[in-house]
């Protein structure tokens, strides 16, 4: 065991940790270029209602994080740090919903084990450092499923009970507010497949209905009525468009097998992979003391919860890794309670698991770096010697701990959760080798004092996510629809639909600036355009007319 004083000294130095590294990267293409360029024309603009990217209408997601990250510009200014401030400060909030939630459920050990697990986990720790609405939505979910369960093990029909709920019913209208209906849909399904295993149909009895739907609607309606007495054309996107037909179709172009999130899911855990998946399982048979007899199975909701997370992003025909998130913190808890649990020996096997991946893990990766020394090459190669570098402590504390586990359990879990922190950080500070690729902050910097005011800019056959964030303004799309398609479809004018056109304004404008691929800019040099190289580096050239 250790003290409770060494426990918050820990917890100190890995919140000190967690929001400083929120900082050290630029932005990456597409989705922190995205939400950050959002929040900034929403800051710009003043206009609070109706999100717009690049100037165009942009309906795919609600509002809330564009709200927080935009006031959060007024206040300390538009950079890398603000911009991931709202993804850091939910995911951290998210490791204490975590703690309490174990330390209620299984005791103080577990609780403090299972922020551990939650905090150390790579994905959780990643996706808590990426400017991506995925952490605000797993943070509201995660809080709704702790309330709901708090409410459960509250005495019937008392105001502990009541206030629990209601903060269920909050946590789920901001869910909401995040990324749409599933803020709503994923606690309603596990309460379903709950009453359905179980065939305990008491807790529907026990959810306030009529005062929690009222506060649901109070927090999440006034936006999605605003924004549709604006916009007409939204509703039937937003909510048509975006939500059924992202599930039941592949339009968006993410198609992935049916498994495609169970090798997500257990190297997302990593270094509590198989730890989670045992916590996972004993949930079907393991009762918690803390709650009444006559209460909900808390340990069977959360595997539950994860259970249908899980199946439903398995069944949709859109999938991308970050979506899998809201399953893990109810995995951490398990995970938590697991450990607390475990005897030495069998922690050894465990932390086996973990040294023998990391021994496989450094030769494929030093075997999958590229032998062509182009400039893209170079720097896959450096982000791979970062990695080596992360992978290596991380089995060394693996290593650590399996020598610690025999006699001190509990500490040898917390040295293997240093290394996995050593892992995730050194893995998103060396992602930067790979910068001049998935960022413009370098390019844009270097032609900032170049720019005159007013001077059209265009994005002649492409749109780089990052580009107009590090600009500070919008650019003209040329040639290009993609994600905009919906808007333009609204706004037509807001684009150049050929480069002949394009070619023909940009003879007749006085000054101008176009960024473009290279293969872009060979087949206007072809053409004979005037144009005068500002900068250039992997994935982009910027002009100027001469």
């Amino acid at each position: 065991m250790i003290s409770s004083r060494a426990a918050w000294v820990l917890a100190a130095v890995a919140a000190a940790i967690w929001f400083s590294a929120l900082g050290f990267r630029t932005l990456v293409k597409p989705d922190e270029g995205r939400y950050a360029e959002i929040a900034r024309e929403m800051n710009a603009s003043g206009d609070w209602v109706t999100p717009r990217l690049n100037g165009i209408k942009y309906f795919e997601k609600p509002p809330l994080q564009y709200w927080v990250t935009a006031a959060a510009f007024r206040v300390f200014g538009e950079n890398d740090w603000t911009a991931r401030l709202w993804p850091g400060m939910t995911g951290f909030l998210g490791v204490l919903v975590a703690g309490l939630l174990g330390a209620r459920l299984y005791g103080a050990v577990a609780g403090w084990l299972a922020a551990a697990v939650l905090a150390t986990s790579v994905m959780y720790f990643v996706v808590g450092h990426l400017n991506t609405l995925d952490m605000g939505t797993s943070f509201f979910l995660e809080s709704a499923l702790a309330a709901f369960l708090l409410a459960q093990g509250a005495p019937p029909g008392g105001r502990a009970e009541r206030g629990w709920m209601l903060a269920a019913w909050a946590a789920m209208a901001l869910a909401t507010l995040s990324k749409g209906l599933i803020g709503l849909a994923f606690p309603v399904l596990t309460l379903v497949a709950y009453s359905i295993v179980e065939r305990d149909p008491r807790p529907w009895r026990r959810l306030h209905i009529v005062p929690g739907l009222a506060l649901f609607l109070a927090i999440a309606a006034p936006w999605f009525v605003a924004v549709s007495i604006a916009n007409p054309e939204f509703p039937r996107f937003f909510f048509v468009h975006e939500h059924f037909e992202r599930f039941l179709t592949t339009e968006h172009h993410r198609v992935q097998p049916f498994w495609y999130f169970a090798p997500i899911l257990l190297g997302g855990l990593i270094p509590w992979s198989t730890i989670a998946l045992q916590g996972w399982v004993e949930a079907w048979r393991r009762s918690v003391p803390s709650l009444p007899r006559d209460s909900i199975r808390a340990a069977r909701f959360l595997a539950l919860w994860a259970a249908v997370i899980f199946v439903f992003f398995s069944a949709s025909g859109s999938k991308l890794p970050s979506y899998i998130l809201p399953v893990i913190p109810a995995l951490a808890v398990l995970a938590g309670d697991a450990l607390a649990r475990m005897p030495g020996r069998v922690l050894r096997w465990h932390l086996g698991a973990v040294v023998l991946a990391g021994l496989v893990g450094l030769p494929w990766l030093y075997g999958a770096m590229p032998t062509v020394q182009d400039a893209s090459a170079l720097m896959l190669v450096r982000y791979a010697n970062w990695l080596m570098l992360a992978i290596a402590v991380c089995g060394a504390a693996a290593a650590l701990a399996w020598w610690r586990a025999g006699e001190r359990p509990v500490q040898g879990a917390l040295a293997l959760g240093a290394g996995a922190l050593f892992l995730s950080v050194t893995g998103l500070l060396g992602h930067e080798a790979l910068g001049r690729s998935n960022s413009a902050h370098y390019i844009a910097g270097e032609i900032g004092k170049e720019l005159l005011p007013g001077a059209p800019f265009y994005s002649v056959g492409m749109y780089d996510q990052t580009l107009p964030f590090y600009l500070k303004r919008t650019v003209t799309l040329v040639d290009y629809s993609d994600e905009f398609e919906f808007g333009l479809a609204q706004e037509p004018g807001r684009r150049i639909d050929t480069i002949a056109e394009f070619e023909k304004r940009w003879r007749g404008d006085p000054m101008a600036y176009a960024v473009m691929s290279d293969e872009t800019y060979r087949r206007l040099q072809g053409d004979r355009l005037p144009m005068r190289v500002l900068a250039r580096d992997v994935r982009r050239v910027i002009v100027a007319k001469p």
